[in-house]
């Protein structure tokens, strides 16, 4: 069967089955009930809402983005919509406080170029099923108060009560906003405004997405599937992520991407294969396995996700090149030679504007806290004191952050 658009919708059972499967935690009403829409030939509307908290992508966003492609190949209408509204409320989900709101300046200015992150993994170009790339200002924005009551109404108190970090937070006196609660009703509404058949997000939606399913229900009398995607969580079961200061953030240098995979710990390189590459799930399982009865050091495998991840946002030549300066730099703890160089105009500087002018830190609060931890090194001294006084010469300075962060630092 095909749309109006003629695209035609791949019914491949097995295919059908690892899209339903790879990374998915639960499928709702049922695995079964999906599967079966889809083994029919219907080409579904499904989306993704993205919070525009920030302008790159993680790691975990890709686990939701890649899964998104999938549905796309199989011929489905995918729609990537963005939480321009909703982020000006603050998503309250897994915070044990309330999310600091964004303006609709910041918003802006975070997605300026997200589109262009997300177009390695989604394709918004596609002649016959581009992706739609959507804003949820453009009908949220439109509401009127009385239209928000309306909503409100068909939604408990106590249902609200269920989330958890609500509870926690009460039962430890600290406040819940109760515009707080509109951040469900407020994605629920866009699934009805969509009028999508299927919603896809992390397990850190799932509340979310079943608010717009049941609103799905009340006003249009539709079933609306929800498919949520394992979390990539380290071992303390801490999701990786920029609120969590573990992100591995996949725009960054090749060489920066590999060191940040390098350091994953052992237990989650499987869950990142699985979700977060395109290795097929036979080969995965038998990585596994040998991990398991300790037939191959972790350290390879890591390796080998580091490669096979690099070049699918980069290139196989990046890959290469980073593996060998990880190789050189870490294990064998030399200085690279290819190092980005930073020229100033300066003669002497003290430590915070060394590191400021270098681009080595964002900030001199990360530079105050790096300097703190003994995290930052000038030619292989540590860095003891912020007034610390530097001269720049022509050779430069080799500044060094953590084990991986190298810059030289000339005269200009």
């Amino acid at each position: 069967m095909t749309n109006e658009n003629m695209t035609k919708i791949n019914t491949d059972p097995k295919i059908i089955e690892e899209v339903l499967t790879r990374g998915v935690d639960t499928v709702y009403p049922t695995k079964g009930a999906l599967k079966k829409e889809m083994l029919s030939g219907k080409q579904l509307k499904l989306y993704l809402g993205v919070d525009p908290s920030g302008p790159k992508i993680h790691i975990g966003h890709t686990v939701p983005l890649r899964k998104l492609r999938a549905f796309q190949k199989l011929g489905h209408k995918v729609i990537l919509l963005i939480g321009s509204f909703t982020a000006t409320i603050g998503d309250p989900t897994d915070k044990m406080a309330m999310r600091k709101p964004l303006t609709k300046e910041q918003v802006l200015e975070n997605m300026k170029e997200y589109k262009s992150y997300v177009s390695h993994i989604l394709d918004f170009d596609d002649p016959k099923n581009p992706v739609e790339f959507l804003f949820n200002g453009d009908w949220l924005a439109k509401l009127i108060f009385a239209d928000v009551i309306a909503l409100s109404s068909h939604f408990t108190v106590q249902r609200m009560l269920e989330r958890d970090m609500f509870e926690k937070r009460m039962r430890e006196g600290k406040p819940v906003h109760l515009h707080e609660f509109f951040y469900p009703l407020m994605q629920a509404y866009d699934s009805v405004h969509l009028n999508v058949d299927l919603e896809i997000g992390g397990t850190d939606q799932t509340f979310n997405m079943l608010a717009g399913r049941t609103l799905m229900k009340t006003l249009k009398n539709k079933e609306k599937y929800v498919l949520s995607v394992s979390l990539i969580t380290d071992s303390r079961g801490v999701k990786i992520g920029k609120t969590e200061e573990n992100m591995i953030d996949i725009p960054g240098k090749p060489q920066e991407l590999y060191g940040q995979i390098m350091s994953l710990t052992d237990d989650t390189l499987i869950s990142v294969f699985t979700s977060c590459t395109d290795v097929p799930l036979e080969e995965i399982s038998h990585l596994e396995n040998d991990l398991k009865q300790e037939k191959v050091n972790p350290r390879d495998i890591k390796m080998r996700l580091a490669r096979e991840i690099i070049c699918l946002y980069h290139s196989e030549n990046d890959a290469q090149k980073a593996e060998e300066t990880f190789v050189r730099v870490i294990q064998n703890k030399e200085t690279p030679t290819d190092m980005e160089e930073v020229h100033i105009k300066k003669d002497h500087v003290n430590a915070i504007e060394l590191f400021m002018l270098s681009g080595l830190v964002e900030s001199k609060s990360e530079a105050k806290r790096l300097i703190a931890q003994k995290g930052i090194k000038v030619n292989e001294e540590i860095v003891e004191s912020e007034t610390q006084e530097f001269t720049i010469s022509k050779e430069g300075l080799i500044l060094k952050k953590g084990k991986r962060h190298f810059v030289r630092v000339k005269r200009d």
